[in-house]
């Protein structure tokens, strides 16, 4: 299993954990990164996805929200939350991971760590999303150099 995908298995987990704590995680990332051991070069690529979701949840689980108009947020359960989060992160503020690569990625962490119709859930919101995107869905936008 490559690098990415631990990283992300582990920004599921972390969120995972701050949703059984009610929204509160560790008190320091090094706890977490204690609880759930990973390489330097994992860790590497999961930090910023962790901080990423943290710093947008709000905007995420709103967007969340509108694609299950006939779900209540709060019966989603925890693992498919923190896989659409994750995706939806990845698809709204990575411009260097393609839309497809997120989805994709996405659909897979759900159906190993979710019920058996996680993946067909995740794919359907996800879907709806990429939607409403006006970037490029299977190449990463490239980053502009800095002056």
């Amino acid at each position: 299993m490559g690098k990415r995908r631990k990283a992300r298995e582990a920004a599921i987990q972390y969120h995972f954990w701050r949703d059984l704590q009610h929204g509160d995680g560790p008190e320091q990332i090094g706890d977490f990164w204690e609880f759930c051991p990973a390489t330097p070069r994992v860790r590497e690529f999961a930090q910023p996805l962790i901080e990423g979701m943290v710093v947008h949840l709000q905007e995420i689980d709103e967007r969340i929200r509108r694609y299950c108009e006939n779900y209540e947020f709060h019966r989603i359960s925890a693992v498919d939350r923190n896989v659409l989060r994750l995706a939806i992160y990845e698809m709204l503020y990575r411009d260097d991971i393609p839309p497809v690569v997120s989805i994709n990625e996405a659909i897979e962490l759900a159906k190993t760590f979710g019920g058996a119709e996680s993946g067909r859930f995740v794919n359907g919101i996800l879907d709806r999303v990429k939607n409403d995107l006006t970037r490029p869905l299977r190449e990463a936008v490239p980053s502009t150099p800095k002056s």
